[in-house]
């Protein structure tokens, strides 16, 4: 059944939800007894018939990531939005509590620096074992990820976890947790990718917010994310 999503921001033209960890995005795989966002969505649009609601997807997050989703009320928007995301002209911040103890899947791990830009090229599909890779430039079918980040060591967080702000400019499979997993910094609850704490539910990786200009009126859109309860610990604003 259906639940009331949290909307951050409606008009006619655009739909921004709060992705709760652990929810899936969208498909048919959702558990027995769970919905994905795209049903509570189109539940919300149109509660008599959630089937005839249009909803046009324009990016995705992870199913154990939290955060601001934007989506699309009618096929122009959709049009608009898409195109905004293909060039890149969409800024995208996340937050992410990361584990600086951890071992790193992939050896050697790269140095953690303060303010960096990540460049790593990136298997295009998940192994056996549910993992992106970094690979090295050249292998067949590897895709670059760039992402921008800044080490906020204003956080007062416990030994050996550190907050990162960042921007990723490309939008590649898992590509923030892997990239901050190969410098030996796995984002805290992801196990998949090296981490040794629990987190429930999901991981502490969060889609903070998301710039980018109206559609319709071209007017700048700023949607913001309020951190999820299982961050509440952390104190973090």
């Amino acid at each position: 059944m259906s639940r009331p999503p949290r909307i951050l921001f409606e008009d006619e033209h655009c739909l921004a939800l709060l992705k709760p960890a652990g929810q899936l995005v969208q498909g048919t795989w959702a558990p027995p007894g769970e919905t994905t966002l795209e049903q509570d969505a189109r539940g919300h649009l149109s509660p008599a018939d959630p089937d005839a609601a249009y909803l046009g997807i324009v990016h995705r997050l992870d199913r154990p990531v939290s955060g601001v989703l934007l989506w699309a009320k009618t096929q122009k928007a959709a049009r608009r939005l898409a195109g905004q995301f293909q060039k890149r002209a969409v800024v995208k911040e996340y937050w992410a509590v990361v584990e600086t103890d951890a071992p790193a899947p992939d050896a050697p791990a790269r140095p953690l620096a303060a303010v960096d830009v990540w460049n790593d090229w990136l298997t295009p599909r998940t192994d056996d074992s549910g993992r992106i890779r970094v690979v090295p430039e050249g292998t067949p079918g590897a895709r670059l990820a760039t992402t921008r980040i800044l080490v906020d060591d204003s956080a007062t967080l416990p030994d050996g976890l550190r907050l990162l702000r960042l921007w990723p400019e490309t939008g590649r499979t898992h590509q923030l947790r892997v990239q901050a997993a190969a410098r030996g910094a796995p984002v805290t609850g992801d196990a998949t990718y090296g981490a040794t704490l629990p987190f429930a539910p999901g991981v502490a990786l969060h889609a903070r917010s998301l710039q980018a200009r109206h559609p319709t009126t071209s007017a700048p859109l700023l949607l913001s994310a309020p951190l999820p309860d299982s961050w509440a610990p952390w104190n973090l604003a």
